[in-house]
């Protein structure tokens, strides 16, 4: 059996004194001690069948100390480097004869059984070098003083130790399957799936077991111990996710990605669990754990395009919270798929579709010298953003919604490469024109304010008057009309508002009219127009289309009016 003792360097018992019987923890003071943390806090003791963890200076040796009463005692140490590598020791001195009977069970003043000391160095049963989990494990040790001795050259660091007499039926640390790798099933872009056989120790022994991933882009790790190490300055574990959802534990700034200081926002790391990640005052470290439960398979997401990552898996007993480290693995993510760019050409609109928060290239060589170069750009939907380059160098970048025009100087045999980037919300649709040519417009131009005003003075049973802005010049403006449902709401008029739709998808019998219409006075340049010929107490939806001198068209915003049901 494993005995307590605690001095601080080297102990021994005194000659011709009846020897302590120290406290095991079949005993009631033992498991009284056991549960004081304070008792084994910064000692030389290290107890049976109790994980400690302690600290070691750089260059400044520790030794621990464990009596083993009984020859032919089952022993086994576990000794856990966390974010160093460390020499270690373990030896033994013989008990002398008069300390092998049995004792009292009564312990002895700490200061008492300091009086004495040895100068005899013990028998070297095993030693090591490095950052491995590394074990001693005997069938059948003798009876005396063992010593284990520490020691970190690199830095200060933390470190676990675990002593026990009984390793066959404590069995705290989670045994590994019979190939402990973690198989990389699936690799994309953005995604690697892993998976890993169980432990044995939830498959047989029915044992409560949790697996934790850690994710980073350096090295693997050789312990949880090394892990918690590495993010003590970052609280990044996470709860384990709750069966059937959706799953996205931390902000992907760390691997390439935009910081978003939410931490209620979703943002999709492993799957099948979603929720929100706390955010951090303390610089962060680009390395990750999570604990997901008893799965064996799980699909990392949002991961950077052609980068490496390293996965480590830890089953964690969670009756002790102790750990093995199954054998990690490492995966390179593939390359983004390279952009098709579409060619513009020079006073031609082209239309363009972009999926939802995607993007598209295009490029625009002049043939000929130029002095300016204008792009007109019409968003169909919701804003888009805009970016022109010059032979790689940005020129211009803003969100463009509606109508926008931006002319850029010429430069001779300039090549101009345009990015889109589509809206959060959903698709985009665009059409954008290129060209040398100033006086070359087929957008018409648009005030800023394209609502549809409604005069509900003027309103009556069969009409209803409205009036819109216009500019100074001279297009032409069509008004179609259409009824709607009662319970039409600003909802469904929201998605008709793809200002892309000119008239020529409008049913005839919806036009009401149209009309040329300019002001040299943009204060005046507003016209009203009544609609009538409609009937009492109904909801109709009214369109106003601007037509350019080069045929393309732009929708006004919709207006939803309903005549007066008694006049």
């Amino acid at each position: 059996m494993l005995l307590l003792h605690c001095p601080l360097l080297l102990l021994l018992l005194p000659l011709g004194s009846r020897p302590q019987k120290f406290p095991t923890r079949d005993e009631e003071l033992f498991q009284m001690q056991i549960r004081d943390k304070a008792f084994f806090h910064d000692t030389s003791v290290i107890p049976d069948g109790a994980e400690i963890s302690s600290y070691l200076f750089r260059d400044t040796p520790k030794r621990y100390f464990f009596v083993v009463e009984e020859d032919n005692t089952p022993l086994a140490v576990t000794v856990t480097p966390c974010d160093a590598p460390l020499e270690w020791k373990l030896s033994v001195q013989e008990l002398p004869e008069e300390a092998s009977g049995e004792g009292s069970g009564d312990p002895e003043p700490l200061e008492q059984q300091k009086q004495q000391i040895t100068s005899e160095e013990g028998t070297e049963l095993f030693s090591y070098k490095g950052n491995d989990v590394e074990y001693f494990v005997s069938s059948s040790s003798p009876s005396g003083l063992y010593q284990l001795d520490l020691l970190s050259t690199e830095k200060d660091t933390h470190f676990k130790v675990y002593a026990t007499t009984t390793p066959e039926s404590d069995q705290p640390y989670p045994e590994l399957p019979y190939d402990p790798r973690i198989d990389v099933t699936s690799l994309g872009r953005t995604t690697v799936t892993l998976a890993w056989k169980p432990s044995p120790t939830a498959s047989l022994l029915k044992q409560p077991i949790q697996y934790c991933i850690v994710i980073n882009k350096e090295h693997n790790f050789k312990s949880l111990c090394a892990v918690e190490a590495k993010l003590s300055s970052d609280d990044a574990f996470m709860m384990a996710p709750k069966p059937g959802l959706d799953f996205s534990p931390f902000d992907f700034a760390h691997f390439g990605f935009p910081a978003d200081n939410n931490s209620g926002k979703e943002r999709g790391f492993l799957k099948p669990s979603k929720f929100g990640r706390q955010t951090f005052s303390k610089p962060r470290v680009d390395l990750h754990k999570v604990c997901i439960g008893n799965k064996n398979i799980f699909t990392v997401s949002d991961l950077k395009p052609d980068t490496q990552y390293y996965f480590d898996m830890f089953a964690v007993n969670t009756n002790t919270n102790m750990s093995t480290a199954y054998v990690g693995t490492f995966a390179r993510t593939k390359e983004e798929a390279k952009q098709k760019t579409v060619e513009l050409k020079d006073g031609k609109v082209t239309d363009v579709f972009i999926k939802r928060k995607g993007a598209k290239f295009l490029r625009f060589a002049p043939v000929s010298s130029h002095q300016k170069v204008t792009f007109s750009v019409h968003s169909c939907l919701d804003a888009v953003q805009f970016q022109v380059r010059r032979d790689g160098k940005l020129l211009l970048s803003q969100s463009v919604e509606g109508v926008r025009q931006f002319q850029l100087r010429g430069k001779a045999k300039a090549k101009y490469l345009i990015r889109l980037k589509g809206s959060k919300k959903g698709a985009s649709m665009l059409k954008i024109l290129a060209t040398t040519r100033p006086n070359k417009q087929s957008f018409p131009s648009l005030p800023e304010d394209t609502r549809i005003k409604a005069f509900d003075k003027l309103r009556t049973c069969s009409s209803v008057t409205v009036a819109w802005l216009g500019t100074q010049e001279r297009n032409k403006f069509c008004i179609y009309k259409r009824e709607v449902d009662d319970n039409y709401n600003e909802e469904q008029k929201r998605r008709e508002q793809n200002q892309c739709l000119g008239p020529d998808t409008r049913k005839k019998s919806e036009k009401v009219l149209c009309k040329y219409f300019h002001s040299q006075n943009i204060q005046k340049a507003v016209t009203t127009e009544t609609i009538r010929g409609l009937q009492p107490g109904k909801s109709y939806l009214l369109d106003v289309y601007v037509i350019g001198h080069g045929g393309h068209s732009v929708k006004y915003q919709s207006k939803l009016v309903k005549t007066r049901k008694f006049c």
